[in-house]
């Protein structure tokens, strides 16, 4: 998207266990209706899906059991769509940018829209000892995808161009590949300072000796 509106109205939500950040890569098998309608539209209209992460809730909602998201998501626009049997799309989502929800509701098909505002992009890297901590992490993160792709080329979950002089999209990455507890993977999305998301993964990594 070339531009995003001040205030998202009616965003078809999709809630998860995952954390989808800017610049991440999104691989869904979508078989439930309320989802390939949705698909179907945002392919149709050119218009991204809100990526949640389940705060409760299954990712298939049942009336006794409404799913409910996270307040802050990140924004998905779908990149390639496959047909892989009838009733089931593959595709393969990108995130942009991240919101925050401000108020949601169920459709009578059990979809969830919400009304959301954009949250802008982070605060630049600043200081000495941060960007000798980015450097760390850059070099860490280059032999992980060195290290994939020498294993299997196709199975890389990064979207080439590499951007690894950019401190966001290195601790994004770094966010999302760690084995890092899906509530704390969160938290890091959620940071709006990539100087403190590149704080919190570099003494996760110094911590599990990957420095």
């Amino acid at each position: 998207m070339s531009t995003t509106p001040a205030v998202l109205a009616d965003l078809p939500l999709f809630p998860l266990h995952t954390v989808l950040f800017p610049g991440g890569l999104l691989p869904l098998k979508i078989f439930e209706t309320r989802y390939l309608d949705m698909a179907s539209e945002c392919l149709r209209e050119k218009t991204p899906f809100g990526v949640c992460l389940l705060k409760s809730g299954g990712e298939v909602a049942r009336p006794d059991e409404p799913s409910v998201p996270e307040s802050i998501g990140c924004l998905a626009e779908i990149e390639q769509c496959d047909v892989e049997s009838f009733g089931m799309l593959l595709i393969r989502a990108r995130g942009t940018r991240r919101f925050r929800l401000l108020s949601h509701r169920a459709q009578p098909d059990g979809l969830l829209v919400g009304m959301a505002e954009p949250i802008g992009d982070d605060i630049p890297l600043e200081g000495t000892v941060h960007l000798e901590r980015f450097g760390a992490c850059a070099e860490v993160l280059e032999r992980i995808i060195a290290t994939i792709r020498e294993r299997d080329a196709d199975s890389l979950p990064f979207a080439e161009p590499f951007r690894l002089d950019d401190p966001s999209w290195v601790s994004n990455r770094l966010s999302e590949v760690l084995p890092i507890a899906l509530r704390a993977r969160q938290k890091l999305m959620e940071l709006q300072d990539a100087g403190a998301r590149i704080d919190v993964v570099h003494h996760y990594m110094q911590q599990h000796q990957l420095l």
